[in-house]
């Protein structure tokens, strides 16, 4: 484990390698698991605002439930999460000539809002556990991700400079640059 600030990270984190294959995986981290995307309290504010731009990007299915259920929900551990269809995939998720996408992001990159997606969507697999007084920052193996692993083993890229935008994006600028001074002595 290294400390930057109050973040522990696990060393799998620097260690590993990872870039995201979707003709591989097709996206399967949006439709497997047993609840959805983790999101945070002010995530859902957000999803509420943006709903009805994001709505005309969406299958059917997602709609129902999310106009069933609200757009996000607390699953059986107490966590917020996003809804899914049928137990399985998110209510967000959309497919694209056989790989799922998120809704959010596709309306994102029109640049209709901007919110790219869920912040744990963001980091995946990179998952966060927030403590009173620090986060653990560890990284998720599931077997799903396979394809990414390989492929960020090919190019040689580990996990944290896979996930700069999205740990700058939770964390800030400043606290990158210090997780990449942590990176130098870690080396040494």
């Amino acid at each position: 484990m290294i400390q930057v600030q109050d973040k522990i990270i696990s060393l799998d984190i620097f260690e590993k390698h990872f870039v995201c294959d979707l003709n591989a995986c097709k996206g399967a981290c949006c439709v497997e698991g047993d609840s959805g995307a983790p999101l945070l309290k002010e995530e859902e504010k957000i999803l509420d605002e943006i709903y009805e731009k994001v709505k005309p990007y969406m299958r059917k299915e997602g709609i129902t439930e999310i106009e069933n259920q609200g757009v996000a929900v607390y699953d059986l551990e107490g966590d917020l999460t996003t809804p899914l269809i049928n137990n399985r995939e998110c209510a967000f998720v959309v497919e694209e000539n056989g790989i799922n996408l998120c809704s959010i992001e596709k309306v994102f990159l029109k640049s209709k809002i901007d919110f790219k997606k869920p912040i744990s969507c963001h980091l995946f697999p990179i998952r966060i556990k927030e403590y009173r007084d620090f986060d653990a920052v560890n990284y998720e193996d599931i077997k799903i991700c396979k394809p990414a692993c390989e492929c960020g083993s090919k190019l040689e890229i580990p996990i944290y400079v896979f996930l700069k935008e999205p740990l700058i994006r939770k964390y800030g600028e400043a606290w990158y640059n210090e997780l990449l001074e942590a990176v130098k002595l870690l080396k040494k």
